[in-house]
């Protein structure tokens, strides 16, 4: 049997998907992006020279918020009361690699929040650094891992 795209019904119209009838579940959702940052922009942040206040910190924290928010996004996302989100920015060759792992206690997973907060924290990298580096780029959004749920363990490759 084929899969369906559970955003459309039989007749291919746009709906939210009814989670009423699904069992609440520990959920957990991981995902990464990754930013390339020119060297001299790296330098200065290692150096603290940022005005603003440190970029690192300033996309952990957006990219918190937009976990948060994700339903204000996204049409089709359910808002989520989240039990937790961790978000990391750390030095790597060439930039700064942004992870991000969100949990629930719900009826419906936290891919999409995971995947929010990476693209919202790298997006706040690029704005707290263009000045210093307008040729960045962000690489690599993807999901990790995912827990819980009726589709189980995923864990990309």
């Amino acid at each position: 049997m084929a899969k369906r795209l559970s955003h459309y019904d039989r007749a291919g119209s746009v709906r939210m998907v009814d989670v009423g009838d699904k069992p609440v579940t520990e959920r957990r959702a991981t995902a990464e992006a990754f930013v390339r940052v020119s060297a001299a922009a790296r330098r200065l942040v290692a150096a603290g020279a940022s005005k603003k206040g440190s970029p690192l910190e300033i996309a952990r924290i957006a990219g918190i918020q937009a976990a948060k928010r994700t339903s204000e996004l996204i049409p089709l996302c359910h808002p989520l009361a989240l039990s937790g989100v961790d978000v990391t920015v750390t030095p790597a060759r060439g930039g700064y690699r942004v992870t991000a792992t969100v949990r629930v206690s719900g009826k419906t997973g936290v891919e999409m929040e995971a995947l929010t907060a990476v693209s919202v924290a790298a997006l706040t990298i690029y704005d707290m650094l263009k000045a210093a580096d307008r040729t960045m780029t962000i690489d690599g959004v993807r999901l990790l891992e995912k827990t819980g749920g009726r589709s189980g363990h995923y864990r990309a490759r």
